[in-house]
């Protein structure tokens, strides 16, 4: 087989408070709003770091999952409360300062700065829905 010419364009990322949302991701992380699309007063927000355009992440509306019984949305509901329904490694060429700037903004902290055994060091903090981030830095 042939090596196929294929990319990661976007990740979708739960979210259930579009304002916390672009506050956290926006405001705190520093990534751009590429797209905000609303349909039936849910928003579908797409954000990603600057100077890169071909990765983004979507931020969607739980309740926006095709299929999901009544049961199911609250199970999801409280994973996302506990933190437990979805996460995301990104990365950053100098983990401290990325994790000082991260928690003077108020992101909540999960982890500080850590050598991990696997050749990282990394942090991790949740954002509004619950999402764990992990940032790494590679060693």
């Amino acid at each position: 087989m042939t090596g196929m010419d294929i990319t990661i364009h976007s990740s979708l990322l739960p979210q259930n408070d579009r304002d916390e949302a672009l506050r956290f991701y926006r405001d705190i992380l520093g990534f751009e709003v590429r797209g905000d699309v609303g349909y039936k007063g849910m928003h579908w927000i797409t954000v990603g770091p600057p100077g890169q355009p071909g990765t983004s992440i979507v931020l969607c509306p739980m309740e926006a999952t095709p299929g999901l019984t009544d049961d199911e949305r609250r199970t999801v509901a409280e994973m996302m409360a506990k933190g437990t329904y979805a996460s995301i490694n990104l990365a950053t060429k100098n983990v401290d300062s990325t994790f000082e700037r991260l928690q003077a903004a108020g992101a909540e902290v999960v982890q500080e700065p850590t050598d991990q055994p696997y050749g990282v060091r990394d942090c991790a903090f949740r954002d509004p829905a619950g999402t764990l981030l992990r940032i790494q830095e590679q060693r």
